[in-house]
């Protein structure tokens, strides 16, 4: 069965800051129907403000960060928040990353900050890295 996940944006940026790891590849396959992610409009914004304030503007232009957001929005589910869970984590700015989640009913929310969602265990949902989320791929 397809896993369902949400994407911190911290993953998103280190894919485009680099191609050489587990975040670049997971991004790469998105779109692949290897798994399915979910969005919202705030987490859309978020990935839209730190990109363009985070990215080397040499490397990518606002124009292609929009076309690889719209990238996103168009192969991702989107994801009405009928519940807000706020606050809810120790970092409030990572509340609406796992009402995307709990909303979308999301097997995992996949990040680098980990520890920043451990009370979302307690809620019944998996917190992966990019490489657990893949290796956890290869075992299905």
């Amino acid at each position: 069965m397809k896993q369902k996940i949400v994407i911190d944006t911290n993953v998103i940026l280190s894919a485009l800051q680099s191609n050489k790891g587990k975040s670049f590849e997971l991004i790469s396959k998105i779109g692949n129907d290897l798994f399915d992610f979910a969005l919202s409009v705030p987490l859309v914004l978020e990935y839209e403000a730190i990109l363009k304030s985070h990215l080397n503007k040499t490397i990518f232009t606002d124009s292609d960060i929009n076309d690889f957001i719209d990238y996103l929005c168009a192969v991702g589910i989107k994801t009405k928040i009928f519940y807000l869970w706020r606050p809810y984590l120790k970092d409030p700015f990572d509340d609406h990353v796992l009402e995307v989640a709990i909303n979308s009913n999301a097997d995992a929310i996949v990040t680098y900050n980990k520890k920043d969602f451990q009370e979302a265990q307690t809620l019944g949902m998996k917190i992966l890295t990019p490489k657990e989320f893949l290796d956890e791929m290869q075992e299905v």
